[in-house]
């Protein structure tokens, strides 16, 4: 009777189950370990079945261990597997040659090397505008005033100083303009408005200088003739230096009559200031007092409103509706420009290129200033502008002690200690009317 499991003989092993042989191609069935096999006569093994596939590159395999009783225990057997070779796979390649019956997949993507990419290609995009807008914008500036031929200036303090001027030039303005407008036709331009904004490290203080303010003409040279002109003690309204010589000599008369040097020059006039409130949308003010004006088209109701640019310009340059017609005009004029500087400086402008460029675009268009101006002080200046109405700056008409010949005259002490506050880069403590 035979020992092998389940009356297993010899004979009726089936051809497909061998011992197994050294080779290194699988046979197909395992050998159980815990079966013991009796010795078979070398007369009755049969040999191993014919190779049914083509043998992978041999392999080193480990020594098997020798048993006692002279049988390979590691014979017949190769833990099932066969390297290179799956089962169910295709011998004739069906799934791909040396794919071992299983499709390749797609690669996982590269996500850290794909957000470097974009990260890269943003920034190339932002420098590339940025870069294209400031040469955009400088070429539009006007940089007309030639700060150098000025003579006999005082010497530079610390902090920056700026002359910011708003002219009546109606220059590029249509006839429908000056009528919508209320300009009139006059030819030439005039100031309307002049301020020095000191942008220094304690905030900054924006300075108003009436139009009718009683100064003393200097010694100067002319700025188209080269001419020196001898100053002979003439005094005349402060507007009048503009309208005798243009910039330069208005800026050497501030000077001459504050001891205040004048870093750069900014000009805007009528239509530059109109688009610019209309590019944005509207200015929002607060109006205490209702007022009109038929000279200037001012018809203004108490409180909070959004002003167009037509109505803005009217707001600015009203004088006869108030009593003290100089004085409460550069209040209105400073309220203005501080709140005009407030909200176009917004994210919502700077980073929308729809309002940005038509802002930029209409303010630039009708801009003078300084031959040594660059966007980077004409920037810094409209933000020192902003910070006028944020908190940390001051806003105040030039001290005035009196009158005369109806010129408003400027109280020298005060107007001394202010400059050299100003010229030290202090907190301003002097008042204004």
């Amino acid at each position: 009777m035979s020992d092998r499991p389940g009356g297993w003989t010899d004979d009726n092993r089936d051809d497909r189950y061998g011992q197994g042989s050294d080779s290194a191609q699988p046979e197909g069935a395992r050998v159980m370990r815990h079966v013991q096999r009796h010795p078979v006569p070398p007369q009755q093994q049969r040999p191993a079945p014919p190779r049914q596939y083509p043998a992978p590159p041999p392999q080193r395999r480990p020594e098997p261990p020798r048993y006692a009783d002279g049988y390979d225990d590691g014979a017949g057997y190769d833990g099932g597997y066969s390297s290179g070779q799956v089962y169910g796979g295709r011998g004739d390649g069906g799934y791909g040659p040396g794919d071992g019956g299983y499709v390749q997949g797609r690669p996982a993507p590269d996500w850290r090397r794909r957000i470097k990419i974009g990260a890269l290609t943003l920034v190339v995009v932002v420098l590339a505008v940025s870069i294209g807008t400031y040469f955009w914008a400088d070429s539009k500036l006007k940089r007309e005033v030639d700060l150098s031929k000025v003579i006999e200036r005082p010497g530079e303090g610390d902090g920056t100083n700026y002359l910011i001027v708003g002219s009546d030039s109606r220059a590029g303005m249509t006839a429908e303009d000056k009528k919508r407008l209320h300009t009139g036709s006059a030819e030439g331009k005039r100031t309307d408005s002049m301020m020095i904004l000191h942008d220094g490290s304690n905030g900054p203080t924006l300075i108003s200088l009436p139009r009718d303010s009683n100064v003393e003409i200097p010694t100067f040279v002319g700025s188209e003739s080269g001419k020196t002109f001898k100053g002979t003690g003439r005094m005349v309204k402060l507007n009048a230096a503009y309208a005798e010589d243009g910039p330069e000599l208005l800026v050497r008369t501030v000077e001459f009559n504050t001891g205040l040097h004048i870093d750069h020059y900014v000009e805007i006039g009528f239509g530059g200031f109109a688009k610019i409130v209309d590019a944005i949308g509207g200015v929002e003010l607060d109006i205490p007092k209702a007022f009109k004006d038929k000279n200037s088209g001012a018809d203004f109701q108490a409180g909070k409103q959004t002003l167009n640019g037509e109505q803005s310009l009217a707001f600015v340059r009203t004088r006869y509706a108030f009593a003290r017609s100089d004085l409460d005009r550069t209040k209105n004029q400073q309220k203005f420009l501080a709140a005009l500087a407030s909200q176009t400086a917004t994210p919502s402008t700077i980073l929308n290129p729809f309002k940005l460029y038509p802002t930029m675009g209409a303010g630039l268009d009708t801009l003078i200033v300084d031959k040594d101006m660059s966007l980077w002080n004409l920037g810094n200046m409209f933000f020192a502008m902003k910070g006028v109405t944020g908190g940390d700056g001051t806003s105040m008409n030039m001290p005035i002690s009196g009158s005369t010949g109806g010129n408003l005259v400027w109280d020298k002490a005060k107007v001394k200690q202010l400059v050299q506050q100003l010229n030290n880069d202090e907190k301003v403590t002097v008042s204004g009317n």
